[in-house]
């Protein structure tokens, strides 16, 4: 088979892998935010403080932020095929650990779920920029990320009305890591053995190699952009959202629990919007730095609405699902970094931005608890508690929009506009 039908048949055949992994990074990404509907039945269960059980949740980024660099690395040397359905399995295993409700089977169930649930995303963005149209990537990331934030908002919306109808919080754990063992062997079964096209061939396999790659990407000062950027635009949405916005809520607003689920729920579903709609727009328009400045405008407006805005200026939900669409500019660094790299790294640039991203949200974890605890004295917490705490959030997206104009543009527009040097022409005779 060759010429046209054989192009189709391995695109339908990286399409149906992109799609099953991004699957996993549902599946994946549900678990990562169902802990903020659970968090009173999982200090009763582990026998922690509300701030403690943030820090187990946390341990997810403790995994997620340093795989991310071996789940790169592994994307170039060895191929999707060999490494995402372990993935998916280690966050099966990580999710009946964590069901035990014993504190260290708890929290190595935890750190493995984000060592695992890394290498769904890395995955997914590998087949996309190594196999897929380059004209397309920004869109076909942000609905990678789509499918993601689907997740991460059943992860609430879903779950918390289960949890409030009776199902306890350690079944549903247990289910979630029974389903994640057919989906590590679908993985297995299809995404394809056939290796990158000529020029985006797999790295030589060795720890060599894989340092010489990392090295690579990290001393690029366009990689450090992306990877600040990203996780200064995730952050809100990381820990501000899916670890305390039900908490803030309940007792900033004095909603009631089911409310509180559902709004907090609407920032990842605005990202189900923003992702694919912000990163199709930076297709469209062939400029990444216009879409990011942009979007941080609108998320830096939208977080300083939600922290001091009185109640009920504006419609319910409204503002969350701003946020959530304006944060979803925080993955057109992902596309930006493959841009700024050579073809070959395009894993490792990939597990670069995610471990920079995450190690932001992993080290500002419990940096917010403690603030938080600290500016309430360990009592009961009031809006002023939550406005001293999350009132940084809005220096950091600041900050992100200066570095995105230090950030050089790597649209297909820019590159396009960017002409060879003319030959000087022959003097006459």
């Amino acid at each position: 088979m060759s010429g046209p039908k054989q192009r189709s048949v391995v695109t339908a055949a990286v399409a149906a892998a992109w799609l099953l992994t991004a699957i996993f990074y549902f599946y994946q990404y549900s678990m990562r935010s169902a802990p903020a509907v659970m968090v009173p039945e999982l200090s009763t269960a582990f026998g922690l403080s509300a701030a403690g059980v943030a820090s187990l949740v946390g341990l997810f980024y403790y995994g997620y932020a340093p795989f991310s660099l071996v789940a790169g690395v592994a994307m170039d040397q060895l191929g999707p095929r060999k490494v995402v359905p372990l993935g998916a399995a280690s966050v099966a295993i990580g999710a009946i650990l964590f069901s035990t409700g014993d504190p260290t089977l708890g929290s190595v169930g935890r750190f493995i779920q984000g060592a695992g649930g890394v290498f769904a995303l890395i995955g997914a963005i590998y087949l996309v920029t190594t196999f897929m149209p380059a004209s397309r990537a920004a869109l076909l990331v942000g609905l990678t990320q789509m499918f993601g934030m689907a997740g991460g908002s059943a992860g609430q919306f879903v779950v918390g009305p289960l949890i409030s109808s009776g199902v306890r919080w350690d079944q549903f754990w247990l289910v979630m890591g029974l389903i994640g063992i057919p989906i590590a062997a679908l993985l297995f079964l299809l995404i394809p053995k056939r290796e990158a096209p000529v020029g985006n061939a797999p790295q030589r396999a060795g720890l060599g190699p894989a340092f010489r790659a990392m090295g690579t990407v990290f001393i690029n000062p366009q990689s450090i952009l992306c990877g600040l950027v990203a996780g200064l635009l995730f952050i809100p949405t990381t820990i501000f959202d899916m670890v305390w916005g039900v908490r803030y809520l309940q007792e900033a607003h004095d909603l009631p629990y089911s409310v509180a689920v559902l709004r907090s729920a609407a920032v990842p579903f605005g990202w189900i919007i923003g992702c694919p709609l912000l990163g199709w727009l930076t297709d469209r328009i062939g400029r990444r730095k216009p879409v990011i400045i942009g979007a941080s405008l609108i998320l830096l407006g939208s977080l300083a609405l939600i922290l001091f805005a009185p109640p009920g200026l504006f419609p319910p939900y409204s503002l969350a699902l701003l946020a959530g669409i304006a944060s979803g500019a925080a993955m057109i660094p992902y596309t930006v970094i493959k841009e700024a790299n050579r073809p070959e790294h395009s894993g490792t640039a990939t597990g670069v931005i995610n471990f920079l991203n995450f190690s932001l949200t992993a080290l500002c974890g419990p940096i917010f608890a403690a603030s938080l605890m600290k500016a309430s004295e360990g009592g009961e917490r009031g809006i002023a508690h939550y406005q001293a705490t999350f009132t940084p959030l809005l220096y950091g997206v600041a900050l992100a929009i200066v570095l995105t104009l230090i950030l050089r543009e790597t649209g297909p527009a820019a590159r396009s506009s960017i002409k060879p040097a003319k030959e000087p022409e022959a003097a006459p005779i």
